[in-house]
């Protein structure tokens, strides 16, 4: 599935979105969203959620004190956010824009973010603009600053890569059909990161799904 044939499904089906997600990953994702925050989240650090869409990861950073601004291109996903930001009386320290991950350099100043997190977004960039975002946001944080990405991966390996493609074949028909969800996986993220200019890249997998890396912004400007 094309990046833009997703991103339409997703534009027409918000409320399902969550469900479906859930689904995709067998209940690995709630965990997945506790340990971004666990990893970017801090009391009065200002977090950049990218691509934040239905609000989770923001509200999972924001629920340990962190000044988040969540940004993503859908409107109908931020309506759904905004109403759990006010349901869990959270609204007042999570800001929501409607805001692409291209646009990110217009609108944030250099050095003005503690952490950047993104979930399930990169998988739906093209590699130049995985490339662009990368050192775009690596520039946004400030010295030191935390990223942290999640996204689904496969296997190493051709033979473990189709095993895992078949394995996987009947959970995602069964949720395209209940939700009209879906994810595509993303290739050596952590490599990508490193070339970025990231220090201190680690990888994490969750449930054989998903996989969280995290890495810091260098000291020095470079």
């Amino acid at each position: 599935m094309s990046s833009y044939v997703y991103m339409k499904v997703l534009e027409s089906t918000p409320q399902r979105y969550d469900r479906g997600i859930h689904m995709l990953s067998g209940g690995a994702i709630e965990r997945v969203y506790q340990r971004i925050a666990e990893l970017a989240a801090a009391p009065g650090a200002r977090v950049l959620d990218v691509g934040c869409g239905t609000g989770n990861v923001s509200l999972a950073c924001a629920a340990r004190g962190a000044d988040v601004i969540g940004i993503d291109i859908n409107a109908g996903m931020l309506e759904i956010a905004r109403t759990k930001a006010n349901e869990t009386d959270l609204d007042g320290s999570v800001e929501l824009v409607e805001l692409g991950a291209m646009e990110i350099e217009d609108r944030f100043e250099p050095a003005s973010v503690d952490a950047v997190v993104s979930c399930l977004v990169f998988s739906e960039l093209s590699a130049a603009e995985q490339e662009y975002v990368l050192t775009t946001v690596r520039s946004r944080l400030r010295p030191g600053g935390v990223l942290v990405i999640a996204d689904e991966v496969a296997p190493s390996g051709r033979a473990k890569r189709a095993w895992w493609r078949l394995r996987r074949a009947p959970l995602v028909a069964v949720t395209w059909l209940v939700t009209q969800t879906s994810t595509r996986w993303v290739r050596d993220l952590d490599d990508k990161i490193r070339r970025a200019g990231f220090a201190d890249v680690r990888s994490e997998d969750f449930a054989g799904n998903f996989g969280l890396v995290s890495a810091t912004a260098p000291e020095a400007a470079s």
